[in-house]
């Protein structure tokens, strides 16, 4: 990598005061801007030009979507890593601990990577405000400039077009679905949003679109930007036995049967090696039924514990729940603990509905921060939904929630943890 300036700009924190910590770092970064998103990349791409930043010799996959980014952006990681590929992803939010957002070879990076390039992304912003979102996206850029990967892999934050991420020219755009959310900042249409998350798209670029129903806006950016794009259903497609056993995959050159069905959703799965064949990356037969069977995401259809049978999912928009809808009917149970616990500025009507005919007991659980949602809301939308009020609870907060379903199991139950990030990550902590 051309990055002369690495050793001098590195080592000039702000006045030379001694390392900040990690958990230092990161209450700082929530300080220096007045505002959680700022959409533009004005701020960032001068903050990076001023690092010399660049992903230049690395190929770059740049993975935009209203569900399934996190767990296409792995399965891509562990197919690269299978065939001695130097990985790096970036992805967001974390869980529980941030380092989850920077992964270096299938590993998390260590704090002291994190602080060395938070220190340097300081040194070089003078005064110029970023989020705390930009900062960690120069930073995780940073990092894998210095380690010069082979890939590097950007889940995008929100949107696309306006993302920190997309500062960087991508090889490669995945768009893994299309559906309403963060509407306040992306338009109120799936024709808006799919157009925003376009943005990440190249002038004559490769692109591979998962989105079973994409807007015609979709095709139009393509067709605007000469892309050459792969669209689900047209390109790639896939087959899946009755009993979820196994499934098939049909791209433009490859094709596999009997396939281990996939511990992650499975058109992000198909998504995922349609970007690998675009990149002539496809492992060989073995190694891929390898790879689908072990890889998993930690919060996406995550079975935490047997006995009792608990699966946690982050899911927590409209197209999100319907996809669980489906898949909840691969566990053969007869009834269902549900915890739910979701952020108010979400679409809580339209998220719950898909699932208020479960053949279930809802723990509905108030969420704190200035995002949080009563559990009494959530409690009116499933009985307008169609369940019974005589069905559902509320509790103060998640954990609470989750305590009770756990002490109301019985054997042959299912309980499922959803909603939200914040409200997956109350359970896993407390494992």
């Amino acid at each position: 990598m051309n990055n002369k300036n690495t050793t001098t700009v590195g080592s000039a924190d702000a006045n030379a005061s001694p390392s900040k910590s990690l958990s230092q770092w990161l209450s700082y970064l929530e300080s220096i801007h007045p505002s959680a998103i700022d959409m533009g990349l004005d701020r960032v791409k001068a903050v990076a030009s001023s690092m010399s930043l660049n992903l230049n010799e690395s190929l770059v996959i740049t993975v935009a979507g209203t569900n399934g980014k996190g767990t296409t952006c792995r399965l891509l990681e562990q197919a690269l890593l299978a065939q001695g590929k130097h990985v790096a992803v970036y992805s967001s939010p974390h869980l529980t601990d941030y380092r989850e957002r920077v992964r270096h070879n299938g590993e998390l990076a260590s704090e002291k990577a994190f602080v060395d390039a938070f220190e340097f992304v300081e040194g070089a912003r003078g005064d110029t405000t970023l989020t705390y979102f930009e900062f960690g996206t120069l930073a995780a850029m940073k990092m894998m400039q210095d380690w010069c990967v082979d890939v590097a892999i950007l889940e995008v934050g929100l949107g696309g077009r306006l993302d920190a991420t997309n500062i960087i020219d991508t090889d490669l755009a995945v768009i893994t679905t299309i559906d309403l959310d963060h509407q306040d900042w992306l338009g109120n249409t799936r024709e808006k949003i799919a157009r925003e998350k376009a943005g990440i798209m190249r002038k004559d670029g490769k692109a591979v679109i998962g989105e079973l129903f994409p807007p015609s806006s979709l095709y139009d950016v393509a067709n605007e930007l000469t892309v050459s794009a792969r669209w689900a259903t047209q390109d790639f497609v896939t087959e899946v036995a009755d009993d979820y056993s196994e499934w098939s995959w049909k791209g433009k050159e490859e094709h596999f049967a009997h396939l281990p069905y996939p511990n992650i959703p499975l058109q992000n799965a198909s998504t995922a090696l349609a970007a690998l064949e675009v990149l002539k990356l496809l492992p060989d037969e073995p190694v891929l039924r390898d790879i689908l069977s072990k890889t998993t995401m930690p919060g996406r259809q995550q079975v935490i514990s047997q006995k009792p049978l608990v699966v946690v999912d982050v899911a927590h928009n409209p197209q999100a729940t319907q996809a669980m809808k489906q898949w909840l009917e691969r566990y053969s149970v007869g009834h269902m603990r549900v915890v739910v616990g979701m952020l108010k500025d979400k679409s809580i009507a339209e998220t719950l509905e898909p699932l208020s005919g479960l053949q279930a007991s809802w723990y509905a659980a108030s969420t704190s921060g200035p995002r949080g949602c009563q559990a009494s809301v959530l409690e009116n939308a499933l009985v307008n939904a169609g369940a019974s009020i005589d069905n559902i609870d509320t509790f103060d907060d998640v954990l609470t929630a989750y305590q009770r379903a756990l002490a109301d199991y019985q054997d042959g139950e299912l309980i499922l943890v959803f909603g939200s990030f914040v409200t997956v990550a109350d359970v896993l902590e407390a494992q």
